[in-house]
């Protein structure tokens, strides 16, 4: 290192061997170690765009998009665009003359199951409709909508004009209302009936169980974190290997294991029949309904409630306890005042990692919940696979808001920085 004189200040500076100034240095050194730590976490960047935030923005994209009636009727596209405030109640000759055109084009293309089935979605029972609408298509003539009315009266119907209308837009919240339990009527969207409301009462149930199996499970996992982390090392490090026992375990595994031991003629049955606390008539049904999906889901679940609690529990020093009762405490006393503010943080932790996994998971309650024990995730998968993709992702992006909503309440009441998971 050398000095040179600043020919401005003329004071001294430091530089480098080679001459440069020593600040300049020290920037371009710092610059690059920047550029150095940006490309080693480029791959874990480009990870989490391919395998997260794009296929949820694809998820969101597809929660509103959905062409299936738009790209297959272009004269009723057009049509509702010019005519936006037009009367669904009594629809023009021009409006049936624009679908006619669009049924016979249907019957060509072979595109009627595409339209009739998003028309379906909103208007249940419209796809024989559109099928014998467009197998009769090219003999109808004017006035055709006299004639379209005597092949079926219920293209007359309001509600078929409001979903087509709808339908007609590529892009449509309807999804959305669907998911939310709103049916389409000829005055409109409403709420729909008792037995139409499922959605919403899934959610509910999704998020009550939810909430029991995490109560479940920390009652479970305070004691053997207490046991993990007040035990002799070797006897704790035995009992961690019990704890981590079932992550070296296909879940599809625990969840079989669990069937043969809950159902009617399984080994807990056959255990309370040979005790004589049940009878052979009185078997006891703890399979495939709710019963079999929080017992599983908890087993499943435990180790990722027992693991903050026992980082918090390890560093609590004894002495804090020991201090209390020579002071007078009670063992309840010292246990509610001393102790278990200080796993607070763990207790949080865990509560919030399980709930937030049992409100997703799949594979438990398609297996042992039968038709009672399903959770929204079910209905989300059988949409996707069998039914509707779109309103499959408008209930999994409603389901993605409401877990967003909880982090930031659960942000705003406790503190996200005052979570511990190790």
């Amino acid at each position: 290192m050398a000095e040179a004189t600043d020919p401005v200040t003329q004071t001294a500076l430091l530089t480098t061997a080679d001459g440069r100034p020593l600040k300049t240095a020290l920037a371009e050194a710092q610059a690059k170690a920047r550029r150095r730590a940006f490309l080693l976490v480029v791959p874990l960047i480009l990870f989490v765009i391919m395998t997260f935030l794009i296929p949820i923005g694809y998820m969101l994209k597809r929660s509103f998009e959905h062409d299936g009636f738009a790209s297959s009727a272009p004269a009723m596209v057009a049509w509702f665009a010019a005519n936006p405030d037009f009367d669904p109640t009594n629809p023009p000759e021009e409006a049936y003359a624009a679908l006619v055109s669009d049924l016979a084009r249907m019957q060509v293309e072979k595109t009627t199951g595409m339209a009739g089935t998003r028309i379906n979605y909103s208007v249940p029972g419209t796809i024989s409709l559109f099928k014998g609408g467009a197998r009769a298509a090219k003999n109808l003539t004017p006035p055709f909508k006299e004639a379209l009315l005597a092949v079926d009266a219920e293209w007359g119907r309001p509600a078929l004009w409001r979903g087509m209308q709808s339908a007609s837009h590529v892009y449509t919240a309807e999804f959305y209302l669907v998911a939310s339990d709103r049916k389409l009527t000829d005055d409109g969207w409403a709420r729909g009936g008792d037995k139409e409301r499922i959605y919403l009462y899934l959610f509910f149930k999704t998020f009550l169980i939810s909430g029991i199996i995490t109560f479940l499970c920390l009652l479970l996992a305070f004691p053997v974190a207490h046991l993990l982390a007040t035990l002799p090392m070797a006897k704790s490090s035995l009992l961690m290997i019990f704890v981590l026992l079932p992550f070296w375990t296909s879940l599809l595994v625990r969840t079989t294991s669990w069937i043969a031991l809950l159902q009617e003629q399984g080994v807990a049955n056959d255990l309370l029949v040979a005790l004589g606390l049940i009878t052979e008539e009185g078997r006891l049904t703890m399979m495939y309904n709710m019963t079999g999906t929080i017992v599983a889901m908890t087993h499943v679940l435990l180790p990722f409630m027992i693991l903050p609690l026992y980082s918090v529990m390890k560093v609590i020093p004894p002495s804090y306890a020991r201090a209390a009762r020579s002071l007078g405490a009670t063992s309840w006393t010292t246990f509610r005042r001393v102790y278990l503010p200080q796993t607070l943080p763990g207790i949080a932790a865990g509560s919030l990692l399980v709930f937030i996994l049992a409100v997703g998971y799949y594979i438990t309650p398609a297996l042992v919940g039968g038709a009672d024990g399903q959770l929204i995730s079910n209905l989300i998968s059988f949409h996707m696979s069998k039914s509707n993709w779109s309103l499959a992702a408008a209930i999994a992006a409603m389901l993605l808001a409401s877990i967003l909503l909880l982090y930031w309440l659960y942000d705003r009441l406790v503190g996200i920085d005052r979570l511990k998971f190790g």
